[in-house]
């Protein structure tokens, strides 16, 4: 696994469950491509660290799946103040040099290893 793909997720999730909004907002690209239960977009570095605060949202990761040199996806435990006990996500990441620039959530693992390798071949036939 390339270590500045490992380190600008590692320091994602830390960001997030720091709840520092500058340290979210330093975290990510600009934009930041997401994708949720609420819709998909780019949005802006503070949009990212708004969404933070806003949600409460905690991460946990679990496993991690290397898709290519940029992209990672990541089995993940959410919790959010509402809820009682952590839900099992998984997350798409792209990253450009030591930021995160895609974050795209999906329900499961396998959802999200489908789009990462779906991704991964449309980057590679540019």
């Amino acid at each position: 696994m390339d270590s500045t793909l490992e380190e600008a997720i590692n320091e994602w999730h830390a960001a997030v469950n720091s709840g520092d909004l500058r340290r979210c907002a330093a975290a990510v690209g600009d934009p930041l491509v997401v994708l949720g239960p609420k819709g998909a977009g780019p949005i802006t570095p503070d949009g990212f660290a708004d969404w933070v605060q806003r949600s409460g949202i905690g991460l946990v990761a679990r496993s991690w799946h290397p898709v290519s040199e940029r992209l990672m996806v990541v089995e993940q435990d959410a919790t959010w103040p509402e809820s009682r006990k952590p839900i099992r996500v998984a997350t798409v990441f792209r990253v450009a040099g030591a930021t995160v620039t895609a974050a795209l959530r999906l329900p499961d693992l396998r959802s999200a290893l489908e789009l990462a390798y779906i991704c991964r071949e449309l980057a590679a036939t540019e």
